[in-house]
């Protein structure tokens, strides 16, 4: 399984609004085992994203699926930063395959 954990900063007073965007349906997202949207309880400004994947082509093959790629569009003049970004190596976890 791949992962990634990322955060990036909304534009002041937007998080809410981009919160809301991030968790729209965004359809059928084939590979993904996970995706959570978390608020940074130490920035009113900061979002976290936390995804788990089959693998790096699943995830890679998401961002060109029309309405990924539509709310993607739609968030980037929220984005007021893109803050850090790592892979991972997911070994498993509640709710995963062993």
């Amino acid at each position: 399984m791949y992962g990634l954990i990322g955060s990036f900063k909304a534009a002041k007073g937007k998080r809410s609004e981009l919160i809301a965007l991030l968790l729209d349906d965004v359809g059928e997202m084939p590979g993904c085992r996970s995706y959570v949207v978390a608020e940074d309880p130490n920035d009113e400004d900061n979002i976290w994203i936390t995804e788990v994947w089959d693998s790096a082509e699943a995830h890679k093959a998401s961002l060109a699926i029309p309405a990924v790629k539509k709310a993607i569009e739609r968030a980037m003049p929220m984005i007021a930063s893109f803050g850090e970004h790592k892979e991972t190596k997911v070994i498993g976890g509640h709710g995963l395959p062993k």
